[in-house]
């Protein structure tokens, strides 16, 4: 995970850092990548890293559902203290409906090392360039921006229904300073500039 600890300043800026002379590829449809040079060994390596090429049967979308990239739910785990509960974060109804308007809300203490997991089904169509990133202050004051590169991944299968991605442990800070209540703000972008979930959680360090 990618965490810039800056000197506190109000910028609000929530977008991925671009890098100079980085072009997005062509966009292609399934079928177009799956026609691709079969005899290209490095290409097949890659479609197969996908998900391309085999029989599996597509995982089921609802009638109507045009969204791309569908996240399940996001999970606080504390690998080394399995005295902690872990925080999980529901993003999808019973129904499959992405929850909207919900109030996130949850405490660290400090110290603890925690670990953040995605759980999220791609539908429809091969999305590129997946991100996270998440933005958090403290009151008005910003004090850390994460970007975190989640990849580049084929529509779910049957046999494969969810992709989860977990991030590198963390320390939660310590002090006097730090206790007490943040707010944050998550984004799911591609490389198409294509925002999948924006979101507000907060949170708080207690001792």
């Amino acid at each position: 995970m990618v965490s810039r600890m800056s000197a506190p300043h109000h910028d609000d800026d929530l977008e991925p850092e671009t890098v100079d002379g980085y072009v997005v590829g062509e966009k292609k449809t399934i079928e177009e990548y799956n026609k691709l040079d079969a005899e290209d060994e490095s290409l097949a390596k890659w479609k197969a890293s996908l998900g391309l090429g085999g029989d599996a049967n597509a995982y089921p979308v609802k009638a109507g559902d045009n969204r791309r990239v569908v996240i399940v739910l996001m999970k606080l785990q504390f690998p080394d203290q399995p005295d902690l509960e872990d925080v999980i974060i529901d993003l999808e109804d019973d129904q499959g409906n992405t929850i909207a308007n919900k109030e996130i809300k949850f405490q660290i203490k400090e110290k603890s090392i925690y670990q953040l997991v995605i759980k999220f089904r791609v539908q429809h169509e091969i999305i590129t360039g997946l991100k996270y990133l998440h933005l958090v202050k403290k009151g008005f004051v910003r004090v850390d921006k994460v970007e975190e590169p989640l990849g580049s991944y084929a529509p779910n299968t049957t046999s494969t229904p969810y992709y989860e991605k977990a991030f590198d442990e963390v320390e939660a800070p310590s002090g006097m300073m730090v206790r007490g209540n943040y707010n944050a703000v998550t984004k799911f972008i591609d490389d198409d500039k294509t925002v999948h979930l924006t979101f507000p959680w907060s949170f708080t360090i207690t001792k």
